[in-house]
Parts: structure tokens; C-alpha cells; sequence
């Protein structure tokens, strides 16, 4: 893993979906747009990090599995990765009963994500906005749509 930058100078938070678009068949070109212009201001959550490695190892020998791997052994771990440390822990608790309370159950994996994103102060970037809405203290952004 690479060591994280000065921590101003971080703003984006990566969620899985957009993360792994530069290896689709087509990618979006407003989230490849996006992913240029911030080179400098993207992390990504450990949660997001596992759940890629997880996909890839799950993949079947071939051309495109080759293709992740070197994505994610290139360009992905040049990107800093946050952990879920003992303040996204508490925050990570606080979202998980705010979901609970308003009768929308939120995953681990997704509240771990948003708990770092709040915790850090930076601004989640997700296709799935729906399933991260209303947290408060969240940030969230859609690159696919802008």
C-alpha cells in the first residue's frame, strides 16, 4: 500500500463502482474524467480495496482477469487507502443505528465505507447514492451522472 498523502490535500472517497470503472468494457467517460482531474485528491476506503482483491481472485484465468490484476497492482495501489481506525469505528456506529432507526438497514461493507468517508471528511464518490442518503455529516457525489 502506498503511503497516504498530506491529508488536506485528500477530498474524494472512492466507493467499488467507481473504482473499478477504468477496467469495464466501456467506461464512463464522465467518471474517467473525473478520476484525471483528481489524481492527487483520491483514497479509497480498505473495505473498497478487499472487495476488488475478492472479485479479481474470484475471477477465471484469462485476458481480463490479467488486465484487473494489473490494474490493481499498478494504478490502484497508487491510491491511498484509509482503515476503518478507532474514530471511523465510533462514526461507523452512529451510522449504522441512524440507518437502523430510519428503517433502512445498511450493509457493513457500506457503512464502513461511509464511517470513513465522515470520519476523514471527505466526499464519497458512488453510483449508489441511494444506498448511503440521509447519513448525516456525508458527503456524496454521483460522477456518473456529472
Amino acid at each position: 500500500m502506498s503511503r497516504p498523502p498530506a491529508a488536506q490535500s485528500l477530498r474524494w472517497l472512492l466507493d467499488t463502482n467507481t473504482l473499478s470503472e477504468p477496467v469495464r468494457p466501456r467506461p464512463n467517460r464522465a467518471v474517467m474524467q473525473s478520476l484525471l482531474r483528481h489524481p492527487d485528491e483520491l483514497a479509497l476506503p480498505a473495505t473498497v480495496l478487499q472487495e476488488l482483491h475478492f472479485g479479481w481472485l474470484r475471477m477465471a484465468d484469462g485476458r481480463q482477469r490479467l488486465r484487473v490484476g494489473d490494474y490493481l497492482h499498478g494504478t490502484v495501489s497508487q491510491i491511498p487507502v484509509l482503515p476503518l481506525d478507532a474514530a471511523a469505528a465510533r462514526v461507523q456506529a452512529q451510522v449504522r443505528l441512524h440507518a437502523e432507526q430510519r428503517g433502512r438497514p445498511m450493509s457493513y461493507a457500506d457503512s464502513e465505507i461511509a464511517a470513513i468517508a465522515i470520519a476523514n471528511g471527505l466526499t464519497l464518490v458512488t453510483r449508489n447514492t441511494r444506498d448511503f442518503e440521509g447519513q448525516p455529516g456525508l458527503r456524496l457525489t454521483n460522477w456518473f451522472e456529472n
